[in-house]
């Protein structure tokens, strides 16, 4: 395989914008090891009252993920993620004004394989959300297994990142006064497996939970779609009823975690590695779909609102597809 190398005259400012990226891949990939790693070993140095203290504390703060989480301005301004920011470049696209006296469940697709644009757009500042959408504040969901790791748990908090644990959602979506978004990449772990370049297929006609949340509490549901979100990385061929898909399913129902073998370029090459390629990522935020709310809705009603849920988001993705460059003749796949 012929290996493309990176010129050495690229411009300073792209050299710091991989180093944004190479810094939020290591965090996805490879941090919470590391973090778990540094705990056992202080256990067993001569700082353990150190790994004591913590554990201590940990045990005293094991609700906070499930209670609106403890996010961190600064760190949500850090400049890193405006270089993060720009590799792609990241976009956020409001269509239109949201009510901040109301609270707000966000449904995100696709997952893509890192959910590099739910990261970019509500984990940071750096797509202006509170700029965009005044007097909310974001809250991306993210499965519960991350917080149970010692000082990881301290660093995805501080970007506005909660569980996923259905009492997470109904503590932000059951502030009186409004403000609270809680966004849910709604296709999960699984649907990152069918995240390659083209790829429209969604996990959505069964995920009915994030439905039921948002009647139970009355908050306003707004479809999120991602384009270019898919384009990020190459990925193995892993079709339905293939030895590979076998096995990554079965070892997501064991982990939680969905194990997608994907690839793209290096730092200093663009032929093999774990970056994302630099294509750009347009998040356009839907309009608003009214929800009543009803603490105890039936069935019926659930399924009403996930039909019309479906259909703002349709309406969402052939309104703006043109624009981000899909073709005319390509539609989502829902399954």
């Amino acid at each position: 395989m012929k290996i493309e190398f990176a010129p050495l005259n690229i411009p300073f400012t792209r050299r710091l914008q991989t180093a944004a990226v190479v810094q939020w891949v290591f965090s996805f990939l490879a941090l919470a090891q590391c973090c778990l790693a540094v705990f056992i070993l202080l256990c067993f140095s001569d700082y353990w009252p150190l790994a004591a203290f913590y554990a201590g504390w940990l045990y005293l703060d094991w609700d906070t993920p499930v209670s609106g989480g403890r996010r961190c301005q600064w760190i949500r301004n850090w400049k890193m993620w405006t270089y993060f920011h720009d590799y792609f470049p990241i976009k956020l696209i409001k269509t239109e004004d949201l009510d901040p006296s109301r609270n707000y469940l966000f449904g995100f697709h696709p997952h893509g394989v890192l959910v590099a644009g739910a990261f970019g757009n509500f984990c940071t500042e750096a797509s202006g959300f509170t700029r965009l959408f005044p007097g909310l504040t974001p809250y991306l969901l993210m499965l519960p297994f991350w917080f149970r790791v010692p000082f990881y748990r301290d660093y995805i908090m501080s970007g506005g990142l909660v569980s996923s644990d259905k009492r997470s959602a109904s503590y932000l979506l059951s502030k009186k006064e409004g403000g609270n978004v809680a966004v849910v990449a709604v296709g999960g772990a699984p649907e990152s497996l069918e995240a390659r370049p083209g790829a429209l297929t969604l996990q959505v006609l069964s995920r009915k939970g994030f439905i039921k949340m948002a009647i139970s509490h009355g908050a306003n549901l707004v479809p999120v779609f991602s384009f270019g979100e898919n384009e990020l990385f190459n990925q193995m061929q892993n079709p339905q009823g293939s030895v590979l898909r076998n096995i990554q399913e079965r070892l997501q129902k064991i982990m939680g975690v969905a194990l997608p073998l994907f690839h793209a370029r290096g730092v200093f090459q663009y032929s093999f590695g774990l970056l994302p390629f630099r294509k750009p990522i347009f998040t356009v935020v839907g309009r608003p779909i009214p929800v009543q709310k009803n603490p105890n809705p039936s069935k019926e009603e659930i399924d009403k609102l996930h039909a019309s849920y479906l259909e703002s988001l349709i309406q969402l993705f052939e309104e703006h597809k043109a624009q981000y460059g899909i073709e005319d003749h390509k539609h989502l796949v829902l399954i």
